[in-house]
């Protein structure tokens, strides 16, 4: 199974990319969401075996295959570990049919203009040469827009799409999150900036390229359905931004052509004190809800 395999997958199949990314600032609240107290580690390693363990609880569930999740963002450290001995990225291609990608932003700069762009990244290119050389097939990297300030979101779409040709040039696939908030009074506004800024920018992707976008559930439905079109753009997914699993799906199925890369609305619900077959049963439903929701799409 090559890239080019993977590349089939992921612009053609059904199912949904399941968001395994937490980082530093939000591995504590995914712990407790699953049920692990901060009082269960004392230190960043024993924090980030912990989230492995559910990492690896989820990979292996018999519900998490190609058949309905296509593909699965990987945090740095998730990349860097093993399952049954085996690297990650490779576990989840060869033993479960899943397209592993990675997270490569180090988080989010100071708001200014009404959004957050991502931190530098001196470091990029030795990343990107590590990914490829455990057989990862792209890249997601997020910044965030709260407010619909012209200015602001022409700089995240700057950085964004500036940072993913260095991406490309690595042969991976990089995609695109320029996360809109979901509270924010102007959101159809920012969606509508939002749009125009990423046509402008699809001119600049180098020929026979293609990148991928992460987008928030757009106010109005099909918003973009021009990107689904574009034959630059090898997918569009949608995150779940705090919406509810159920919020989420709904607003999901009105979108032509967008499929999910949920996290939290994946794990909503899963226990660390749950039996296998109860944690495998909740998954393996969020699983199913998901990918239907995509497929309705």
């Amino acid at each position: 199974m090559t890239q080019a395999d993977m590349a089939a997958q992921v612009a053609n199949k059904d199912g949904f990319i399941a968001a395994l990314d937490q980082s530093g600032g939000s591995t504590p609240k995914a712990l407790k969401l699953y049920g692990v107290p901060e009082s269960a580690w004392s230190n960043d390693g024993e924090m980030f075996d912990l989230v492995h363990q559910m990492r690896t609880r989820i990979i292996k569930s018999p519900a998490f295959t190609g058949d309905k999740v296509m593909g699965a963002i990987l945090f740095e450290q998730t990349m860097d570990r093993e399952i049954d001995g085996v690297p990650t990225a490779q576990y989840l291609w060869e033993k479960r049919g899943v397209v592993p990608f990675l997270k490569v932003d180090k988080g989010l700069a100071e708001a200014a203009d009404g959004v957050k762009l991502m931190k530098p990244m001196p470091d990029l290119d030795a990343l990107l040469e590590r990914a490829v050389a455990k057989g990862v097939f792209g890249t997601k990297m997020r910044s965030v827009i709260d407010a619909a300030n012209p200015k602001g979101i022409a700089a995240i779409v700057d950085q964004q799409f500036e940072i993913g040709k260095q991406i490309l040039s690595h042969g991976l696939v990089p995609i695109i999150e320029p996360e809109v908030t979901i509270s924010i009074d102007d959101k159809a506004e920012a969606e509508d900036i939002l749009l125009a800024e990423i046509t402008k920018h699809l001119d600049g992707v180098p020929a026979g390229k293609q990148i991928m976008l992460k987008l928030t559930l757009p106010t109005r439905a099909n918003l973009y359905k021009s990107l689904v079109d574009d034959p630059r753009v090898m997918r569009v997914v949608a995150l779940s931004g705090g919406y509810s699993r159920d919020e989420a799906n709904a607003l999901l199925a009105k979108n032509t052509g967008v499929i999910a890369s949920f996290s939290r609305a994946l794990t909503e619900g899963l226990s660390a004190d749950q039996s296998d077959a109860e944690f495998d049963a909740k998954l393996g439903a969020a699983i199913d809800s998901i990918f239907e929701a995509s497929r309705a799409g």
